[in-house]
């Protein structure tokens, strides 16, 4: 069966609307990644090189945070330690979890607006389907909210699946921006702890976020099952 006109004009759109954001990108890539890239092997010049950046410091540590989360396949631990290490603790943190929650509500606006059209370029529409559990009400709302805030669920893909509820911009703002602070908050405490020569207490950090991830990791896959179970059961009646 082929797709009606209007799903093509929507897949349409959305992809120029995606290949408009990596042109951006790409044209910041240039001007300002590739001189950081080029000092990512000495971590002191490349703080040093951020804080000689001032505001646009900050500013592009936004920017690439915000970018991985609409990529989706870039994991964020890593930028999260290094803005611990360029920043501190807190600034960094912050910094990354503006980022990441402009990323969130670009993502969001735009499955709002495009749809299925939007989120298979990306993933596939059975990944998608997978977190049909995702049903707005009360109850669905604090189990949302707990996704975001235990680490170790895949949080990206369920900014994707959270557009597809009928979720209000403003609950959403504020779930990804405090439910996602505490596991940002961790990694750049461990890059502030590198920075600081405290090696014992980033491989304490890095060892507690690996742990504690992987019980979020189990916890969630365990939940999505017991909620495909539940709904067979409820089809099958």
């Amino acid at each position: 069966m082929k797709p009606s006109k209007d799903i093509v004009r929507k897949r349409i759109i959305a992809a120029l609307i995606l290949i408009a954001f990596i042109a951006v990108i790409a044209v910041i890539a240039l001007t300002v990644c590739v001189p950081v890239l080029k000092k990512a092997d000495d971590p002191e010049a490349l703080r040093q090189y951020i804080e000689s950046m001032g505001f646009w410091g900050g500013a592009f540590f936004i920017l690439v945070t915000a970018v991985q989360v609409v990529a989706a396949v870039v994991p964020g631990g890593p930028i999260e330690i290094a803005a611990g290490y360029c920043f501190g603790v807190f600034p960094g943190a912050l910094i990354c979890d503006i980022g990441m929650t402009i990323g969130s509500m670009l993502v969001f606006l735009l499955v709002r607006r495009f749809g299925m059209s939007f989120i298979e370029i990306f993933f596939s529409r059975e990944k998608i389907e997978s977190l049909k559990f995702l049903k707005t009400n009360g109850q669905s709302r604090l189990v949302i909210f707990l996704l975001f805030l235990f680490l170790g669920t895949p949080k990206d893909i369920l900014s994707y699946g959270v557009g597809l509820t009928d979720l209000s911009p403003l609950a959403w703002l504020f779930i990804t921006f405090v439910g996602r602070f505490p596991s940002i908050l961790l990694s750049a405490l461990s890059g502030n702890a590198l920075e600081e020569q405290h090696y014992g207490q980033f491989l304490t950090v890095i060892i507690i976020i690996l742990a504690v991830g992987a019980i979020g990791a189990l916890f969630y896959r365990r939940w999505a099952r017991r909620q495909e179970d539940s709904d067979i059961g409820k089809t099958g009646e």
